[in-house]
């Protein structure tokens, strides 16, 4: 039974997964997490995400849809939209008229976005000013390492990729902290007051310029280093997209190396795993479709986010290419005739905050991919709860092909609570249910995953598309 929860007591787990696996599937566990872990350091952006994944498809015959004629089985097309979001697909041995396998997934990951004028200086320091983008733990952000990334669109409209605090050699940036000996006030407020929004100011630099006719010298200094170093004016960080993230590479984690911790596990974890699984397809069933969406963070609104039109878009031009009738209603028949996976993540067991979870309900990091039935705040406000009968088709899906599942919820009834984007892909008329990682830490600079579970993940996926549901 690969649920192994239901073979053993939830607090005395008398056998676990890793002594079911073969020693030949620890090394495909070990090797896929490397794999893993090289794409979590490099990709701390949705763009980085997108670039770094096309390259990837391009390597396995992926071409850009705009660029193929008509679409036959077995063909292996992409599309990406605002540089911010992506979709790739193979055509099934039906027509994708009628109805996808879609996995979707998200990958935008809690930061620090620079405001648009951010650059000042307070008492011979120049720093910039900060706005936190996704659910954050504030005080996790402060006395950290960070680089900067993005993109700038200068007012010519030539474009400037920037990537600083990686590379060995390369200056980080910070947010002070107050000491200890000094923090009698902040010691004593609420976790949340501790740190507040507008506190969350960058270390740029800290020296001056040599231009003593300027009042601002040290903020001056750092719009010098700008323009020769970059070719950059005040004026230009207006039209940018800046963000400030951990400066650290992912890691293995423990001496036995069987974690992975890094930055923007939420949801670039299944984003990884469910593209890597979407590459092994030849011709699946039915037309597997992988839609990685930005802005679900903030509740996946804007023209990036699946709270748009983006995927009826990028169906309409499938139906295109398919010599279907491209309008809505066939778009809306394609939808209505699909099945999905939400791959996002869920929060894991800590047994240092043991007391938030139902331990009856609650994910365990080593119990392989999570299916969460519902997400939701108290009375399931905001999910779209999986039907039963799509359940049960999983259940069988996974035992059919030895894979390790669980199930999970986030938190307890009146504890909390979060989303996906499941309910968006429900819009539609879908059966769909959420399906990915559980982690511990989430929301932090640095999450932690299972191998075993990113694993089981990617066989999740894989198995998805190779069957039609």
């Amino acid at each position: 039974m690969p649920n192994i929860f239901l073979e053993n007591d939830q607090n005395r787990c008398t056998e676990t997964i890793w002594d079911k696996i073969t020693p030949e599937e620890k090394r495909h566990i070990f090797a896929l997490g490397e794999d893993y872990r090289a794409f979590l350091s490099t990709t701390k952006t949705e763009r980085q995400c997108v670039q770094y994944l096309v390259s990837l498809a391009e390597r396995a015959g992926f071409v850009d849809l705009a660029e193929k004629g008509e679409l036959k089985p077995g063909d292996r097309v992409y599309h990406i939209h605002r540089q911010k979001a992506l979709f790739l697909a193979v055509i099934g041995q039906q027509p994708p008229a009628a109805g996808l396998q879609l996995i979707g997934a998200h990958i935008d990951a809690p930061r620090l976005d620079l405001k648009p004028q951010p650059l000042y200086e307070d008492h011979m320091l120049a720093l910039a000013k900060t706005h936190y983008y996704g659910g954050i733990k504030k005080y996790q952000w402060v006395a950290i390492p960070l680089a900067l990334h993005g993109t700038v669109v200068k007012e010519d409209g030539s474009v400037l990729e920037l990537s600083i605090g990686e590379q060995p050699g390369e200056p980080v940036f910070t947010i002070s902290d107050l000491l200890p000996h000094l923090a009698k006030d902040q010691m004593e407020k609420k976790m949340a007051e501790g740190i507040g929004g507008e506190d969350l100011n960058a270390l740029l630099g800290s020296l001056p310029s040599e231009n003593m006719e300027v009042k601002k010298r040290f903020k001056e200094y750092v719009k010098e280093v700008l323009r020769e170093k970059y070719d950059l004016s005040e004026e230009d960080l207006i039209s940018a997209e800046l963000c400030l993230v951990p400066a650290w590479p992912a890691r293995d984690v423990g001496l036995d190396r069987g974690l992975v911790g890094g930055y923007g596990q939420d949801d670039r974890v299944c984003a990884y795993t469910a593209t890597r699984a979407l590459l092994e397809q030849e011709t699946p069933p039915r037309t597997a479709v992988l839609v990685l969406a930005d802005k679900e963070e903030t509740g996946s609104e804007g023209n990036t986010g699946m709270f748009s039109v983006l995927l009826e878009n990028f169906v309409l031009r499938l139906l295109a290419a398919s010599d279907t009738r491209p309008d809505l209603g066939a778009v809306r028949q394609c939808l209505s005739a699909s099945c999905a996976l939400s791959a996002d993540v869920n929060a894991a067991l800590d047994p240092n905050y043991e007391q938030v979870l139902d331990k009856l309900n609650a994910a365990r990091l080593g119990g392989g991919v999570v299916l969460t039935k519902y997400t939701g705040v108290r009375g399931k406000s905001g999910t779209s709860d999986a039907s039963a009968g799509y359940l049960a088709a999983l259940r069988r899906l996974f035992n059919r092909h030895g894979i390790y599942w669980q199930t999970g919820e986030l938190g307890k009834v009146d504890q909390g609570g979060g989303g996906t984007i499941a309910y968006l892909l429900a819009y539609y008329d879908l059966e769909v249910v959420d399906c990915g990682v559980p982690l511990l830490s989430m929301h932090s600079p640095f999450e932690v995953a299972s191998k075993l579970d990113i694993y089981m993940a990617y066989k999740a996926y894989r198995a998805f598309w190779a069957e039609e549901i």
